[in-house]
C-alpha cells in the first residue's frame, strides 16, 4: 500500500486498496475545512489582528462565528491569541509557526480561485457569444 501525495509524489499515485482518503487528507480537512477558517487564516497570514479589526475585515462573519473559529484555530496550534494585561483588556491573534507554514497553501488556493474565477467568467461570455 502507498499512501500520501508529499514530497515528490502526485495524488495520482496513492495506491490504497481500502478505498478510504489518505489520513493526511483527513487530517488536514479536519483541520482547514471549517467555512471561515480559510479566510481567518488568510487575513492572519498577513500578520497581527485585534478581534475587531478581523471583524471589519470580514464583515459577512457573525461574531458567533469568528469567535468559534479562532478558538478551534487556536486549539489545533494555528494561531495564538495573545492576552495584554490592559483596561480594557487587548487580546491580539496571530499565526504560530505551524500555521505559517500553511502559507504556500493558502496562496496556491488564492491562484486557483483567481483561475477558477476567470474560467468561468471565459465559459459565461462564451455562452453569451460574446
Amino acid at each position: 500500500m502507498t499512501v500520501g501525495c508529499g514530497n515528490d509524489q502526485t495524488c495520482s499515485n496513492i495506491k490504497d486498496v481500502s478505498n478510504r482518503p489518505p489520513p493526511e487528507i483527513t487530517a488536514a480537512l479536519e483541520v482547514l475545512s471549517g467555512k471561515w477558517t480559510l479566510i481567518v487564516l488568510c487575513h492572519l497570514s498577513r500578520g497581527t489582528y485585534r478581534f475587531n479589526e478581523l471583524k471589519k475585515a470580514i464583515p459577512s462573519i457573525t461574531q458567533h462565528m469568528l469567535t468559534g473559529t479562532l478558538r478551534e484555530l487556536e486549539t489545533n496550534r494555528l494561531i495564538q491569541r495573545t492576552i495584554f494585561p490592559e483596561v480594557p483588556p487587548r487580546v491580539e491573534y496571530q499565526m504560530t509557526a505551524h500555521g505559517k507554514s500553511l502559507r504556500p497553501l493558502i496562496e496556491a488556493l488564492f491562484e486557483w480561485g483567481r483561475l477558477h474565477l476567470d474560467e468561468q467568467d471565459r465559459l459565461e461570455n462564451k455562452s453569451k457569444g460574446t
